[in-house]
């Protein structure tokens, strides 16, 4: 595994990271997440991204770390990195959503307790909360850090006018945020329209969710929609009338370049962020440790010819 710098920090993530959305909650074999987290850290994964809501149940992903942690992985504590976030809904009634001091503060303590953890190595506000005045969610992630609850701070999903903001704020107390995290794919690029300038100028790490576009970006959908996708079961997230002729047929076009390359189409997206200078590290979800294995192998080409890059373009951005 390679690893980069953190923004204008001495931490080193990475290329590649284990995001635990999904496949870590209760619903899950615990054998099959145990095997998993292994795989990862023994091939150099040494981060670890959580969240409170992870789940299901929402915090059943933090406990199911915590377990694993308990059975082995604590006594590898210095060795790796732990993250996690609070921002969206985890309980109910008025102070189990948003950005409230209230809410961060319970948060955090919840998933040191569920985790076992004395710290964090990461902790995220995971969006903006526009009914939270931001002076109090910057304050209360500021303290955070120094009640050493957690050794950095990350932000995500925030409008870039607010991130900024907030980095302001918390170089005035001497607490840099550290890394932002956002969706970026090669089909959701909304980060280049503004915040990869804003992560140069305040130097910043950048971490990137759902690099493979909800599974779109692998073989799964080559030959139409199968009947256990998420699009089918859920379609929270992924949703069935998104997913257009036009769009399998845009898939199977990139599929072919990252043949050509001696990829699969997954590993060709992972490949395709990790050759930005600016992305610190993708964050890969993963159903099985082969699958993992196979996303690792993306690092062994991060190299691509601008007739590759434009080639890609022009199929992203065709009507």
């Amino acid at each position: 595994m390679y690893y980069r710098f953190c923004g204008a920090s001495g931490l080193q993530l990475p290329l590649i990271s284990l995001g635990m959305w999904h496949n870590f909650g209760d619903n899950d074999l615990y054998s099959v997440m145990k095997e998993i987290v292994w795989t990862a850290f023994d091939n150099g994964v040494t981060h670890f991204d959580l969240a409170n809501n992870y789940g299901p149940l929402p915090g059943s992903a933090e406990t199911n770390f915590g377990r694993m942690l308990s059975n082995g992985l604590k006594s590898h504590r210095d060795e790796i990195i732990v993250s996690s976030k609070a921002g969206h809904l985890m309980w109910d009634g008025p102070y189990g959503d948003g950005g409230s001091r209230k809410y961060l503060m319970a948060s955090i303590n919840q998933s040191l307790k569920r985790t076992g953890l004395e710290y964090f190595d990461i902790f995220y506000s995971h969006r903006y909360c526009p009914e939270t005045p931001l002076e109090e969610t910057v304050q209360a992630l500021i303290d955070i850090v120094k009640q050493g609850k957690a050794l950095y701070i990350g932000l995500s999903k925030y409008p870039v006018d607010k991130a900024e903001e907030a980095c302001r704020m918390m170089k005035e107390q001497h607490v840099r945020c550290l890394i932002y995290q956002d969706r970026y794919s090669m089909l959701s690029r909304k980060p280049e329209e503004s915040h990869l300038d804003f992560l140069e100028k305040e130097r910043l790490g950048f971490i990137a969710f759902s690099p493979l576009a909800q599974g779109l970006l692998t073989n799964r959908y080559l030959n139409g929609i199968p009947q256990d996708s998420r699009a089918v079961k859920s379609g929270v997230f992924l949703h069935r009338e998104d997913i257009t002729p036009q769009l399998i047929q845009k898939i199977s076009r990139l599929n072919n370049i990252a043949a050509e390359r001696g990829q699969s189409l997954a590993q060709m997206a992972l490949s395709w962020l990790l050759a930005k200078e600016l992305v610190t590290s993708v964050i890969a979800g993963a159903s099985s440790a082969s699958q993992l294995k196979d996303s690792l192998k993306a690092t062994d080409n991060l190299y691509f010819t601008p007739e590759e890059l434009a080639k890609i373009d022009s199929i992203i951005i065709e009507d």
